[in-house]
Parts: structure tokens; C-alpha cells; sequence
């Protein structure tokens, strides 16, 4: 059974950088597509990034020059930096799995990312 664990999320200043982690276990990592996604109260859960095991990336609008996603094949680990944060990327940040050309998808239990003086 496939889990993701999320890491890193807490308070931060606005301008301020945080980096974010998500340890994959249960499969083989590099058939997975993994993703970020966010939700912030009263909103829907929208996508923020997500890379393929080639590392070919993808972003959302919103988080585009600001955010990157990176992953570790040999750590089994996906990671966002976030810089530049506004209060509009305070969310709760969810670590995202699907696997390549199936319906099959796992979610992190999220984690908390505050933006604010």
C-alpha cells in the first residue's frame, strides 16, 4: 500500500522561503507521477505542481517562478521550494501520487503552510 508522508509546512513571513518534503513508500517510486496540491479554507483543493519520474515539471500559474519541485529516485522523496510566499499560499499542502496511465492515486495527510507577519 502506497504512503506519503509530508514534512516541512509551519509559519512563515511573507517573502520568506519554506521547503517541503514527502517520502514515498509501498511501490515502486519511479512509475509514480508525483504532485503537490493545496487547499485553503473555503476553496477547493487546487494543483500546484507535479513531476514525472523523467522530472519533466508542470505549475500552476499562480506558483509559477516562485515554486519548484524536485524529486529524489534514490530517496523516494519529492520536494517543493517555495520562495516569494504571499498570504494567498497559505494552504494545507498535500503530497499527491498517480500511477502513469491509471485511475490509481494516493494523498498525503497534508501539511499546514502559513503565510503571515
Amino acid at each position: 500500500q502506497v504512503q506519503l508522508v509530508e514534512s516541512g509546512g509551519g509559519l512563515v513571513q511573507p517573502g520568506g522561503s519554506l521547503k517541503l518534503s514527502c517520502a514515498f513508500s509501498g511501490s515502486i517510486f519511479r512509475l509514480w507521477v508525483m504532485g503537490w496540491y493545496r487547499q485553503a479554507p473555503g476553496k477547493e483543493r487546487e494543483l500546484v505542481a507535479t513531476i514525472t519520474s523523467g522530472s519533466v515539471t508542470n505549475y500552476a500559474d499562480s506558483v509559477k517562478d516562485r515554486f519548484t519541485i524536485s524529486r529524489d529516485n534514490a530517496q523516494n522523496t519529492i520536494y517543493l521550494q517555495m520562495s516569494g510566499l504571499k498570504a494567498e499560499d497559505t494552504a494545507v499542502y498535500y503530497c499527491h501520487a498517480k500511477y502513469g496511465g491509471t485511475l490509481q492515486q494516493h494523498w498525503g495527510q497534508g501539511t499546514q503552510v502559513t503565510v503571515s507577519s
